[in-house]
Parts: C-alpha cells; structure tokens; sequence
C-alpha cells in the first residue's frame, strides 16, 4: 500500500511533549520495531534537528536512522532507503532540498520506496514536497510556489494557522493561476493519503483542521475539513 503523511507542522520538531503526529506515523509500519529514517536536506542537515529525531523515534519504540549528502554518506543510498518501513522528511528550505534530491536522484529513490510500500511522511517542506507545488518561503520577499516532487496531485500549504499571511497569498496566487489548486493543514494536523487519495486527517490538539481550496468562477473557495483528534499518550 502506498502511505504519504503530510504534517502542517507540529510532531517532535515543534511539540516535543506531543508526539501524537509521530507515533501515527510508526503505527503505519507494519512492524513491531519500525525502522525510519530522517532527511534533513532542508535544514542543510542541521545536527540538533537529526538529534532530536533520534531521541523522539528512540522513545517511541523505533529505529531511527538520518541519511546525509554532505558527509558520511552511506555507500549505497538506494539499498539504505528501500531498507527502511518509513522515512521522514525535515522541515526548512523546500527549494533547496528539492534541488539536491535531483541532483541525487533521491527523487526517484522515493517514488521506488513509495511504491514498495515504505512510508512517506515529513512536516512542512518535508509535507510539501510530496505534491506538485507548494507554498514556501523558500525564496527571500515572502510566500511563493515551489514546484515538488509530484507523487499527489495539486499543491500544499502548510502552517496554515501557525504563519500570518499564507492563507491571503495562497488565495491570491489560485487566483491568478500561480499555482494549483489544493489543501492546507494547521499546524498539529496531518494529512494521510493512502494509493494517491486522501484516506484520514488526524490532529494532535483540538480545533486544528485541514482545507481544501479549489477555484469555482474565479474566486477561492476554502473548505475545512474536520480531524479527527488522536489520542495524547505518554
């Protein structure tokens, strides 16, 4: 089964005493010990954030592992990534990251983990880059559309709720054909698609929602979409 998780924000990197978002993740894996490994391409590998993956993942019951391009590259980065039941995406610059994928070829590396059943997920740019486009910040003077990696139709916004100022550009940009229509998420909500369709929207805290925005005679409709609120465990 195909699985993509995408978070608006939230898990371990922003709400380390609610790890709610993560253990959804691992619970998709369909082993007792899930083995996961962080890409932290779009923070430039930043060691704090791939030190607090380990120690979250390592608390829930995993194997966490972190794949980096700019030293201590394993030998095979291919065989490293098929290994694994699911691989999360860090956030930061989704313009950057994308970039040194291709340059990689880890693009087509997880489009071949995606199909073998491993387990897709990741916040903020790591939720963005699974769409055709997004809204990112990853360009200096404001929000801007980012063309992504394409396993899910449309675009994607993140901290929908979290960052002033993303809902009014993405609007603006639907509407002026900048980029495609497509779905938002609060920050602590996460969007789980199964074989390329939307299957569940899962939230770490109350009142946290996602959106669909679609363009109907020339204006923006924006549609919350209701989460169901997951359990907060110790």
């Amino acid at each position: 089964m195909q699985e993509i998780i995408a978070l608006g924000g939230g898990g371990f990197s922003m709400t380390p005493d609610n790890l709610a978002l993560d253990r959804y993740v691992l619970a998709q894996c369909d082993a007792v010990r899930p083995k996961i490994c962080f890409l932290g391409q779009a923070s430039a590998e930043s060691a704090d954030y791939a030190l607090r993956f380990h120690r979250a993942f390592l608390r829930l019951g995993a194997e966490p592992s972190d794949l980096t391009l700019y030293q201590n590259t394993p030998q095979d980065v291919r065989a490293h990534l098929l290994a694994q039941d699911a691989i999360y995406v860090g956030g930061g610059n989704t313009l950057n990251m994308i970039a040194l994928w291709r340059a990689w070829s880890i693009d087509e590396i997880l489009h071949e983990a995606l199909v073998q059943g491993v387990v897709l997920a990741g916040i903020s740019a790591g939720a963005i880059c699974w769409f055709e486009q997004g809204l990112s910040d990853s360009r200096p003077g404001g929000f801007s559309s980012v063309e992504a990696l394409g396993f899910l139709p449309g675009s994607f916004s993140p901290h929908w709720d979290g960052e002033p100022g993303r809902r009014q550009r993405y609007h603006e940009l639907i509407e002026s054909g900048g980029i495609a229509q497509g779905m938002a998420a609060d920050d602590d909500v996460a969007l789980h698609f199964r074989a390329g369709r939307l299957h569940r929207i899962v939230a770490a805290r109350p009142g946290a929602s996602a959106y669909r925005l679609s363009l109907e005679r020339g204006a923006v409709h924006e549609e919350r979409l209701d989460a169901e609120l997951l359990p907060d465990q110790p």
